[in-house]
C-alpha cells in the first residue's frame, strides 16, 4: 500500500494517465483524468517526496507510420505545463524526453516537493513494445515507483509494467486511483449483492464476447443493448433491416442466449427500436418492434418499451455494471435510451444498490445528465476494467503485486 512507504526525501516516478483530450489550441478540454490523480500526487508532495511524471498521450508512433513523421506539437506533453502549474500550486519543470540525457540530469537535482513532468513516453517506440533498456533508464531515476495508470495497466509496456521490475516490493505501489479501480473491479468479481444485473451494450458482441460469458457465471439479468443486440436478434430469427450485425457471431450469440437459459438468467433485449432511414442525427425516424424492422431501416437507440423493461429491471438490483451505451449516443436523436439507463442506475443507487460504470460512451452519459457522483464508481479504464471483469491477469496490476 502506498500509505506504508516512506516518501520523504525520496524521488518517486510515478506512472499517470494524462492522455486528455485537447482542442485545437492545444487547451484541456476533459480535465477529469488527471484530477483523478491528484488524491495520489498531492499525498507524496505533503509527505516530502519529489515527482517524477510520465505518462503518454495519444498514439503518435502509429502516426508516424501513417504519415512517416510525428506531429511533435499535437502530441506533446508540454501542452499540460499551464494546468498542472496551477492545479498543483508549484512550478512544474518540463523535460523533452524522458529518457535522455536531459530527464537524468533534471531527475539527479529534483528536491522535495519539485515536480517534473516528462515528455511522451509513446514518442519512444521502445514504450510499447516493453522494451527493458527503456523501462531500465525510467527506473533508475527514482527510488520509488507508483502506477496510477489503470486505463493503460492493461498494457505490457515500458512505463507501465516492465520499470516495476526494477523496485524492490517494499518501493512500489498503485496509487489511489488504481487501488479503487482494483477494488471496485473486484467488488463486482467476487462480493456481488444479489440481484445482480449487468448492462453490455456497445457496437459488437465479438468486442464483448468474453465478458458476456463472464457474466453469465454471475449475473441474474443481463441486458443487451446497442448494435450488438441486433445480432442476438438475427440469430433468433428476427427481421433487423439494415441495422448492424455480425454475421458471423449468429451462433455465438444463440450459444449464449442457450447458456443464459441454462444458468437461470434473465437475458433481456430490446423490445422495441427508435429505427432511421439513414445513419443522420436528423433523419426520418420511427418506432418500431426490434425484430421487425423494414429494409432500409436500421436500430439506432432502444424503444420505449425496451427503456421501461430496461429501468424496471435495473431499479430491482442490488449490484449494477453498466459497459456500454444502448444506442448511438453521440447524436442527440438516439440518446434517449442511454440517458434512461444512467438515470436509472443513479436512482438504483440512491437506494441502496451499488453500481460500477465504464467504458467511454456509459461514464460520459452519466457525466452529461451530471449523475457521475450519483454512482458507487464510475471508471477511468475502458480496456483496463473489461479486462479484469473478462478475468484476465492484467500486467500492471501484475507486475506491483508479484
Amino acid at each position: 500500500m502506498m500509505e506504508n512507504i516512506e516518501f520523504n526525501g525520496k524521488k518517486v516516478l510515478v506512472r499517470v494517465d494524462f492522455n486528455v483530450p485537447l482542442s485545437s489550441t492545444f487547451e484541456i478540454t476533459d480535465d477529469n483524468r488527471i484530477k483523478a490523480s491528484l488524491p495520489t500526487l498531492n499525498y507524496i508532495l505533503e509527505h516530502g517526496g519529489g515527482l517524477i511524471l510520465c505518462s503518454h498521450l495519444g498514439r503518435p508512433q502509429q502516426k508516424k507510420l501513417e504519415n512517416g513523421d510525428i506531429n511533435v506539437n499535437k502530441f506533446t506533453l508540454k501542452h499540460l505545463i499551464p494546468y498542472l502549474s496551477e492545479t498543483l500550486k508549484r512550478p512544474v519543470l518540463f523535460v523533452d524526453d524522458c529518457i535522455g540525457q536531459d530527464a537524468i540530469n533534471t531527475c539527479k537535482e529534483l528536491k522535495s516537493g519539485e515536480v517534473v513532468l516528462l515528455e511522451n513516453t509513446r514518442f519512444h517506440i521502445g514504450e510499447e513494445k516493453g522494451d527493458e533498456e527503456m523501462a531500465k533508464t525510467l527506473a533508475s531515476l527514482a527510488d520509488v515507483y507508483i502506477n496510477d495508470a489503470f486505463g493503460t495497466a492493461h498494457r505490457a509496456h515500458a512505463s507501465t509494467t516492465l520499470v516495476a521490475h526494477y523496485f524492490a516490493s517494499e518501493a512500489k505501489s498503485f496509487g489511489f486511483l488504481m487501488k479503487a479501480e482494483i477494488e471496485n473491479a473486484k467488488h463486482i468479481l467476487e462480493t456481488p449483492e444479489k440481484p445482480f444485473t449487468a448492462i453490455i451494450g456497445g457496437a459488437k458482441v465479438s468486442d464483448k464476447m468474453l465478458l458476456l460469458d463472464k457474466m453469465l457465471d454471475q449475473v441474474d439479468n443481463l441486458i443487451i443493448g446497442g448494435g450488438m443486440a441486433f445480432t442476438f436478434i438475427k440469430a433468433k430469427g428476427g427481421q433487423i433491416g439494415n441495422s448492424l450485425v455480425e454475421l458471423d457471431r449468429l451462433d455465438l450469440a444463440l450459444q449464449l442466449i442457450d447458456k443464459a437459459k441454462a444458468r437461470g438468467v434473465n437475458l433481456l433485449l430490446p423490445i422495441d427500436v427508435l429505427a432511421s432511414n439513414k445513419f443522420d442525427n436528423d433523419a426520418d425516424k420511427m418506432e418500431v418492434s426490434s425484430d421487425n424492422i423494414p429494409e432500409g431501416w436500421l436500430g439506432l437507440d432502444i424503444g420505449p418499451k425496451a427503456i421501461q423493461s430496461f429501468v424496471s429491471t435495473i431499479k430491482s438490483a442490488k449490484t449494477i455494471l453498466w459497459n456500454g451505451p444502448m444506442g448511438v449516443f453521440e447524436m442527440s436523436s438516439f440518446a434517449k435510451g442511454t440517458l434512461a439507463i444512467a438515470e436509472s442506475v443513479a436512482e438504483a443507487t440512491q437506494h441502496g444498490a451499488y453500481s460500477l460504470v465504464g467504458g467511454g460512451d456509459s461514464v460520459a452519459a452519466v457525466t452529461q445528465v451530471g449523475l457521475s457522483d450519483a454512482v458507487s464508481y464510475v471508471s477511468t479504464g475502458g480496456g483496463a476494467l473489461l479486462e479484469m471483469l473478462e478475468g484476465k491477469i492484467i500486467p500492471g496490476v501484475k507486475a506491483i503485486t508479484e
